[in-house]
């Protein structure tokens, strides 16, 4: 990974860090598990910041009222991803 990814990555990680700390008591809205900020801080921590951040992007386009919900893990760096 090159430093520029590697501080790119953490950035992403710490804004995830920041959203989690506004309201630390409260219990998370998401459908699905783990929910949607541990599945970002996972995806970008295993995948790095770009498929991370597209991986994320699209799990948090299917958190919507009405929409799916469960058990919906991030994909090992083996798996294929580009479908939906």
């Amino acid at each position: 990974m090159t430093p520029l990814a590697k501080r790119i990555q953490w950035a992403m990680l710490r804004a995830v860090g920041w959203y989690r700390e506004l309201a630390p008591d409260r219990p998370s809205p998401c459908r699905f598990f783990p929910s949607c900020s541990e599945y970002a801080e996972i995806a970008i921590e295993t995948h790095g910041p770009w498929r991370g951040g597209w991986l994320t992007a699209r799990r948090l386009s299917r958190c919507r009222p009405f929409g799916p919900s469960g058990f919906d893990p991030v994909p090992s760096r083996d798996d294929d991803v580009t479908g939906s």
